[in-house]
C-alpha cells in the first residue's frame, strides 16, 4: 500500500470526525501514511485529533496523525491534499439562506444567490490555498469537497495546473433515491447520472434490464391522484415522468419555483439554523468518544453520520494504489465525455480513477427535454468561478443575472447589494467596490 502524506484542510469542522472515521475504516490502505488536520480551531482540532487516534490505535493502523493551525506546516510535502470547509461557517450560511428570501428568490446552500455568495466566499480562500499548495507541496493532488463543489472547481482549473478532482455523493445517491420513492427496490436499478453537481439527470436508468421510467410515470399518476405524506417526493416523480429521466433532487428549486419558494418562507427555521443548533451536542459526542478506547460515533450525534466523505477516500485510494475504480467526479470536460458541453467546463461524469487521476468515460448526451437548462448553468457556473477568482462587483453582478432563478439584472443588484453588505468581511474589497 502506498506511504502517502495526506492533509485535510478543514479537519477541525463538524463533517470532520465523521471523515477521520471513514479514512480508519480503510486505514489499512494507507499503511505508514501520515495524516496532518488542518483548521482555524485549536480545540475542535484537539478533540478530532484525538479521536482519530484513538480509532488507529484501536485498530492497530500504522498511521501517524497530527494537527496544526499553520497552513503553510501542514501542506508541505504534501501528497494528497483534501479540502473540506465552510468559509464563514453556518453563520454565513444562514445569511444565504435568509436574505435571498427577502427578494422573492429561494435561498439554498448550493444554489441560486446562497450558492453564488457561498462560491466567492469559498473561491477567496482557495486562492491562496492553492497558491500555498504550488509553493510548498506542487506535486499533490487536490480533492475537493468545499461546495459549490462545480464552482470551485471551475476557478481552480483555469487558473492552476494543480491536480483537482471536486466531488459529491449525488450521482451515487440521488438515482436509488428517485426509485425509492416510487416504491421500487434501488438495488435492482442500474443508473448513471451526470451534467453539473446538483443539477444532474441520468443518461441511464435501467431496472431489471428495462428503463425504469416507464414504472416512474406509473407511480408518478398514482400520486397525482393520492399525494403522498412529502410534496417534494410527488413533485420529483411528476418531473422525472414528464422529462423522460432522473433529476437531481435539488432541481426542485428550477422546475418548482413557487412551490419551493412558499416552502421555504412558511418554514421557521433554515437549515442551517437547524444544524447549528444541533452542533453543541455533535460537539459534546466528539469530546466524550475522544476518551474512550475505541470510539463510535452515533449517527444520531454526529454530523452527516458516521463515516463522512467516504467518496473522497475511496477516490484517495484508487489514486495513491492505482485501483482503476470507477467513481463520479467534476473534472473538466476534456475530450469531452459530457457531449455538447465546452471542453474547459468542469462537468459531473463517471471517471476511472487511477495513479494517473480521473479519466473521464464518454456519456450519451444529455435528453434534448433537459439539456437547456443546464447549458445556461454551465455558463453562469463558468462566469461566476472568473467573478470569484478575480473580478469585481460589475462582474460578480452579471454573473448572478445569468443564473436562470435570478434573470434580472435590477433584482441581481438589489440581492447582490444587501448580501454582499452581509458577507463584507469574507469577500475581498474589488467585490465591494
Amino acid at each position: 500500500m502506498a506511504r502517502i502524506k495526506l492533509v485535510y484542510i478543514g479537519g477541525g469542522s463538524t463533517r470532520a470526525p465523521g471523515t477521520v472515521a471513514a479514512l480508519i475504516v480503510r486505514g489499512a490502505a494507507f499503511a505508514g501514511s501520515e495524516v496532518v488536520l488542518v483548521d482555524l480551531d485549536l480545540d475542535h482540532l484537539a478533540i478530532v485529533e484525538r479521536l482519530a487516534r484513538r480509532m488507529a490505535d484501536a485498530r492497530g493502523l500504522d498511521l501517524r496523525i497530527s494537527s496544526t493551525t499553520d497552513r503553510i506546516a501542514g501542506l508541505r510535502d504534501a501528497d494528497v491534499v483534501l479540502a473540506s470547509f465552510r468559509a464563514g461557517g453556518f453563520e454565513a450560511r444562514i445569511v444565504d439562506e435568509r436574505l435571498p428570501l427577502r427578494h422573492g428568490v429561494v435561498g439554498q446552500e448550493t444554489q441560486g444567490p446562497g450558492g453564488f455568495f457561498m462560491a466567492l466566499r469559498s473561491i477567496a480562500v482557495f486562492r491562496y490555498l492553492v497558491a500555498d499548495i504550488e509553493r510548498v507541496a506542487p506535486t499533490a493532488v487536490l480533492i475537493n469537497y468545499t461546495n459549490p463543489v462545480n464552482i470551485v472547481s471551475e476557478a481552480i482549473t483555469h487558473h492552476s495546473a494543480i491536480p483537482t478532482i471536486s466531488l459529491c455523493e449525488g450521482p451515487l445517491i440521488f438515482p436509488p433515491g428517485a426509485v425509492r420513492s416510487a416504491g421500487l427496490d434501488p438495488s435492482r436499478l442500474d443508473a448513471v447520472l451526470v451534467g453539473l453537481n446538483h443539477t444532474g439527470w441520468t443518461v441511464r436508468q435501467e431496472y431489471e434490464g428495462s428503463d425504469v421510467i416507464g414504472r416512474i410515470r406509473e407511480a408518478a399518476d398514482a400520486r397525482w391522484r393520492r399525494p403522498s405524506a412529502s410534496p417534494r417526493s410527488d413533485r420529483l416523480l411528476r418531473l422525472a415522468a414528464t422529462m423522460g429521466s432522473l433529476p437531481s433532487p435539488y432541481l426542485d428549486y428550477y422546475y418548482f419555483r413557487e412551490e419551493t419558494l412558499a416552502e421555504a418562507r412558511a418554514k421557521p427555521t433554515t437549515r442551517a439554523e437547524d444544524i447549528v443548533q444541533a452542533t453543541p451536542d455533535y460537539w459534546r459526542h466528539y469530546e466524550e468518544q475522544s476518551r474512550a478506547p475505541d470510539p463510535a460515533l452515533d449517527p444520531d450525534r454526529s454530523r452527516g453520520g458516521i463515516l463522512e466523505l467516504e467518496l473522497a477516500i475511496d477516490v484517495i485510494d484508487a489514486i495513491v494504489n492505482d485501483r482503476g475504480t470507477v467513481w463520479p467526479v467534476n473534472v473538466p470536460n476534456r475530450g469531452r465525455p459530457l457531449p455538447g458541453f465546452p471542453e474547459d467546463l468542469v462537468v459531473e461524469v463517471p471517471a476511472t480513477v487511477g495513479r494517473a487521476g480521473a479519466v473521464p468515460i464518454a456519456q450519451p448526451a444529455l435528453p434534448a427535454t433537459v439539456r437547456g437548462l443546464i447549458e445556461a448553468l454551465g455558463a453562469y457556473q463558468a462566469l461566476t468561478a472568473e467573478a470569484a477568482w478575480s473580478g469585481r462587483r460589475r462582474d460578480a453582478i452579471a454573473a448572478l443575472t445569468s443564473h436562470p432563478l435570478v434573470g434580472s439584472l435590477t433584482l441581481a443588484e438589489r440581492i447582490y447589494d444587501d448580501m454582499a453588505a452581509a458577507h463584507r468581511a469574507y469577500l475581498p474589497d474589488r467585490l465591494l467596490a
